[in-house]
């Protein structure tokens, strides 16, 4: 890591820290996720699932638990696509300027920025997991210890993965626009529609075939369906639904993933070259 590089991801984790509203909001929101929405949720689907015929010597997992994978990347999600806004306040107060003038290399700006992101992101999944196993989210159950670490590292390194990807798209978005109003409504326009469009928090096997194909090929339902497989195992029920996940699934996702991360750090490089300051 050159020490351009580290000077601009140090920033931006100071800032983190040293506003302790953005740091307590930001720890405590996941677990606001989880807690308040798995709990309300939970219940009533768990109601539903016992009614319906399970599978011979096949796990059934909790609604909370399906759930729990679909909140750490709904949560990863919402952080990295906010994360572009550092850019367009420094663009706004002219410390991008400053920044461009220095010899860093504006690649190094952006990695900056990303690690940074995916850092908090780290923070994010660890405290979901934490949190939700103590309420009960059967993550790593009947995992050996050796198999948990492997399985950990697994889901953090989609994460990290997702996370640059949309960074990176942040990025690109807030150094073309102005203002913060515009980019709020940018985002909200790209997040609501990824998630809903997802098998985050429910099932996409009774979508609509159009919309079970683009929710295949959503980024998001990568990230969910990849920390199922090394969260829950590789062949469970939930939601009436039995999933047997493959080598070959695991691969598609970190393939898809890393194709989106690629083709976003090359618009935030594309659009940085360019940006006027």
């Amino acid at each position: 890591m050159s020490m351009g590089f580290g000077a601009v991801y140090w920033r931006e984790m100071i800032k983190f820290f040293r506003f302790k509203s953005v740091l307590i909001s930001s720890l405590i929101q996941p677990v606001m996720w989880l807690a308040f929405f798995g709990f309300s949720m939970s219940k009533s689907f768990d109601k539903l699932i016992d009614l319906l015929p399970s599978v011979p010597d096949v796990p059934n997992v909790g609604y909370l638990s399906y759930m729990g994978a679909g909140i750490i990347a709904m949560d990863v999600l919402f952080s990295s696509l906010f994360g572009g806004i550092t850019l367009m306040f420094d663009k706004n107060f002219s410390l991008l300027k400053e920044t461009l003038a220095s010899p860093i290399s504006r690649a190094h700006i952006i990695l900056g920025i990303g690690l940074s992101g995916v850092t908090k992101a780290f923070i994010h999944t660890f405290i979901i997991i934490i949190f939700g196993r103590m309420v009960g989210m059967e993550f790593f159950k009947g995992y050996t210890l050796t198999q948990t670490l492997i399985a950990a590292a697994g889901i953090f390194t989609l994460v990290a993965i997702f996370t640059l990807g949309f960074l990176f798209l942040s990025g690109s978005i807030a150094i073309s626009l102005k203002h913060p109003e515009g980019m709020q409504s940018v985002l909200s326009l790209f997040s609501m529609p990824l998630l809903f469009i997802s098998n985050a928090l429910y099932p996409s096997e009774a979508f609509p075939t159009a919309l079970r194909f683009i929710s295949m090929l959503n980024p998001l339902s990568l990230l969910a369906g990849g920390i199922r497989y090394f969260a829950l195992g590789t062949n469970f029920t939930a939601m009436g639904n039995h999933y047997v996940y493959t080598t070959t699934d695991i691969g598609v996702s970190f393939f898809g993933l890393t194709l989106f991360a690629l083709v976003m750090l090359s618009a935030a490089l594309w659009r940085f070259n360019k940006v006027d300051v």
